[in-house]
């Protein structure tokens, strides 16, 4: 089966990291967020995925290609003019069998094979306090009967998280080129839910199913939160002479850790350096350096170098702070 992932956005929230790094790149519990992602699809069966890239692409190409063997073809989005957008220059690689898309920046925990038995098309949904931040979906007799982009007055707690399983995505096409053609924009861009609804109102029955394992991955503190909830279930360490490790942590085998205290929910990528310091809630990128600090709830980009006292840091790839 084929996923289509869109990965084209610049992560301006996610800043100075997304200045040099593409979002879905970030390391979250010892992994970027895309690698989470392929992990999922492939473990559920799929062999084939189309990419829509844009802002350091062939950063996000060279990654896929090097540790995964399924099929990719990517596609770049020169203008980023939503996520209908997205989807609708993927159309000449969208097939009629069904298939999946998946938005690239957030990690999920669902069973898919069971959604992918489906007789209808289906929408991953989740039930959150807020949901003007998201698409919803409004119900009526089991089916959506309504998506709505950010709605400033929700009438509905579900928000679409997603992930959209297109049992027929020859009537997808159809759609988006008609959004495309007629100029049909939802908040000036043009919007998936557009063609979703253009699908819903000619006939098309979509279901929904339960995502209650979706982790935003959109900001520091988000992209913090995720990776807590992923240590939980993906701890990885072992025992380091002179040092404490309080689990659940990630730490590469190639990580060289001393006289420090890592943990809990601390992420330390490949070849980084600890030193003399205490490693909380924090990610520390690879091959950055952090010395005779004390770190909570910071993200500390690779090739960084921190040293100094007890602070909260969120710096950027290959910088350099020094509070000692």
């Amino acid at each position: 089966m084929k996923a289509i992932i869109p990965v084209a956005g610049v992560g301006s929230r996610l800043r100075p990291h997304t200045y040099t790094l593409p979002k879905v790149l970030l390391n979250v519990a010892g992994k970027p967020i895309i690698g989470h992602i392929l992990d999922k699809i492939i473990e559920e069966g799929f062999n084939e995925a189309v990419i829509v890239v844009g802002y350091l692409g062939d950063m996000i190409e060279e990654y896929l290609t090097k540790h995964y063997d399924i099929k990719f073809t990517f596609i770049e989005q020169e203008e980023r003019l939503g996520l209908g957008h997205a989807i609708w220059i993927t159309r000449e690689h969208i097939g009629t069998e069904p298939m999946l898309i998946i938005l690239g920046d957030t990690i999920f925990e669902v069973e898919l094979k069971d959604v992918l038995r489906r007789e209808y098309s289906s929408l991953g949904v989740k039930a959150v306090d807020d949901p003007r931040r998201f698409g919803v979906a409004e119900m009526k007799n089991g089916f959506i009967s309504k998506l709505i982009e950010k709605p400033e007055q929700p009438t509905s707690n579900l928000a679409v998280v997603g992930l959209y399983y297109i049992k027929r995505p020859q009537l997808l096409v159809e759609c988006l080129n008609r959004e495309i053609s007629e100029n049909i924009r939802t908040k000036g861009e043009f919007q998936l839910t557009d063609a979703l609804q253009m699908m819903i109102d000619s006939g098309e029955k979509f279901s929904t199913f339960p995502v209650e394992g979706w982790y935003d991955c959109g900001k520091p503190e988000t992209l913090l939160s995720t990776n807590q909830k992923l240590l939980k279930s993906k701890s990885k360490h072992k025992e380091i002479f002179g040092c404490v490790i309080n689990p659940p942590v990630y730490i590469a085998d190639d990580a060289d850790i001393h006289n420090s205290i890592i943990g809990p929910y601390a992420t330390i990528a490949s070849k980084a350096v600890v030193r003399d310091s205490v490693v909380q809630n924090s990610i520390v990128g690879e091959e950055a350096k952090v010395l005779s600090m004390l770190l909570n709830e910071s993200i500390i980009g690779n090739n960084a170098f921190v040293k100094g006292k007890a602070r909260r840091v969120n710096i950027g790839d290959s910088s350099e702070v020094d509070l000692s």
